[in-house]
C-alpha cells in the first residue's frame, strides 16, 4: 500500500511553528499512487518556497505527498494530514501548525483543521462540497478562490464559508480573473496565503 511522506522546503533546527503544504489532484483509474512529478504536486512548490523565504528562519515548511491520487470512501487526505501531524509532533515537539491546501488539498485543510495542534487554515481554491463542515473553531481560517475556477466551484466555497462563520474566525477572499491552477494572478494566490498563514501561526496564543 503506499504510503504518505513529506518533503522539507525548509527546517530550522528549533521551528517556532510548522507550515503542512497540501496538494490535490484528482483520482485516475488504474493509477493511485502519487507521484512527486504530476502538476497538482508541483504547483505547490513556489507556494511552499514563499512561505520559506517569508518566515526569516522561523518555521518549518513541509510538503505532504499524499499516500493516494484524489479522494474516495475508504481514502482521503485527511488520514494523510493526521499523520503528517504526528510527525510534526515528533519532530518538532508541540509546535502551532498552518494548513495550506490547494483544490483537494484545500478541502484537505478544511476538514483536518480541527485536528490537535492546527492553529490556521488556507483552501487556495478548493474543491468542496456545500455539506463539508468541520469544528474550526478558534482557528484562523481563509479561503481564496479565483472568480474565473471552472473546476472547483467559487459557489460552493462560499456556501462552506458561510457555514464556518457561525463558529470560526473565517475570511474569502476573491481573486478577480484567477484560474484553478493559480498560473494567472500566482503571485495574488501565493502573497495571501503566506501573509495570512505566517502572521497567524506566529501571533502569540491567545
Amino acid at each position: 500500500m503506499p504510503a504518505a511522506h513529506l518533503i522539507t522546503t525548509y527546517a530550522p533546527s528549533r521551528p517556532e511553528a510548522v507550515i503542512l503544504v497540501l496538494h490535490g489532484g484528482a483520482s485516475r483509474a488504474g493509477r493511485t499512487t502519487v507521484s512527486p512529478a504530476q502538476l497538482s504536486v508541483l504547483r505547490m512548490v513556489p507556494v511552499a518556497r514563499r512561505i520559506a523565504r517569508a518566515g526569516r528562519g522561523r518555521v518549518a515548511v513541509l510538503r505532504l505527498l499524499n499516500s493516494h491520487r484524489g479522494w474516495d470512501t475508504t481514502t482521503t487526505p485527511v488520514a494523510d494530514v493526521a499523520w503528517a501531524l504526528g510527525e510534526v509532533r515528533e519532530r518538532y515537539g508541540d509546535v502551532p501548525v498552518g494548513l495550506v491546501g490547494h483544490s483537494l488539498g484545500g478541502r484537505a485543510a478544511l476538514l483536518a483543521g480541527g485536528l490537535d495542534g492546527v492553529r490556521a487554515v488556507v483552501a487556495l481554491n478548493p474543491w468542496v462540497y456545500p455539506t463539508d463542515r468541520a469544528d474550526l473553531s478558534g482557528r484562523a481560517v481563509l479561503v481564496v478562490h479565483g472568480t474565473e475556477d471552472r473546476v472547483a466551484s467559487p459557489d460552493r466555497a462560499k456556501a462552506v464559508v458561510s457555514a464556518l462563520a457561525e463558529t470560526t474566525d473565517v475570511t474569502f477572499l476573491p481573486i478577480e480573473g484567477g484560474k484553478h491552477a493559480m498560473l494567472s494572478h500566482g503571485g495574488s494566490f501565493e502573497r495571501a496565503a503566506t501573509d495570512f498563514v505566517l502572521s497567524s501561526v506566529l501571533a502569540p496564543a491567545g
